[in-house]
């Protein structure tokens, strides 16, 4: 594990880190930020999952959790989107599959099951490293914008008892019934539809046993709204199995980051009450 560069941050500090990986084949970079309370022991971690073109950076660079993280005590982890340097055939061709668009999954299709396994690195690798390596404790919060809002709910819902929060912005709620998710599951993991469902949140939360309840926020201006990121599927999948969800239709608001810095300090404090801390 390196330390390829570290920035000091309302009292804590921001690093990313570089670190072979087996479940990727490939060495990964992911970013994280200890907030002062860090110094003096272990504190509460909230994994974000960023989507589509972005890398481990977006996050720390554009979102301003880290003043509110800070005064919190909660450190927040960034991995990357995918794999990289593989130079898998048409890995760079789209940005909607390959680099940057691991969709969080373990791809079973060749190339890319050679090294598109973000779904353990995310759930096993990387927590492992981070719980071994800084002082955080062993119950994580996690959340996600987009394809990562995919990622966080997808990796709660499989995993029950593992997150003691979870949240998500502009979550693709249903990858079965859009472009983004057909094209991505297709390639990832083959044509056969039922072995989709294991990664589709709108699928999954008839079956959760874990009822952790879920805050969402979503643009009304989102212009991928209504056909790629459908999250009426996972309002009426909640409604159907009784599980608690908040989903909130934000006025005017679209897809970047200054809708998911608007209302970062909400999701902060929903992760925050998830710990105990508030």
């Amino acid at each position: 594990m390196e330390i390829a560069v570290r920035y000091r941050s309302f009292e804590g500090e921001v690093r990313r880190v570089r670190h072979a990986s087996e479940a990727c084949g490939c060495d990964m970079v992911f970013g994280i930020y200890l907030p002062p309370q860090a110094a003096d022991g272990p504190v509460p971690v909230l994994y974000w999952l960023s989507g589509l073109t972005c890398t481990d950076e977006n996050f720390m660079q554009k979102a301003g959790a880290q003043r509110l993280a800070a005064e919190l005590g909660i450190a927040i982890v960034c991995p990357d989107t995918s794999p990289r340097g593989t130079e898998l055939p048409g890995e760079h061709d789209s940005y909607d599959l390959g680099s940057g668009a691991g969709f969080y999954v373990n791809a079973t299709e060749a190339p890319w099951s050679a090294h598109y396994r973000m779904y353990d690195y995310v759930t096993a690798e990387l927590p492992a490293l981070v719980e071994a390596e800084f002082p955080v404790t062993g119950k994580p919060g996690i959340s996600g914008h987009s394809m990562g809002g995919h990622g966080a709910l997808v990796c709660h819902l499989r995993n029950p008892g593992r997150y003691a929060s979870v949240s998500a912005f502009a979550p693709i709620c249903h990858p079965s019934e859009c472009a983004w998710g057909q094209k991505a599951f297709t390639a990832y993991l083959g044509e056969a539809r039922e072995n989709w469902k294991d990664y589709d949140a709108a699928l999954l939360i008839g079956e959760a046993n874990d009822p952790v309840p879920i805050l969402v926020d979503q643009g009304s201006d989102d212009e991928f709204l209504g056909d790629q990121l459908k999250p009426g599927a996972l309002e009426q999948a909640c409604i159907a199995s009784h599980y608690p969800l908040e989903l909130r239709m934000q006025d005017g608001y679209d897809h970047s980051y200054y809708f998911i810095a608007s209302f970062i300090g909400d999701h902060l404090r929903h992760h925050a009450r998830g710990f105990g801390l508030i």
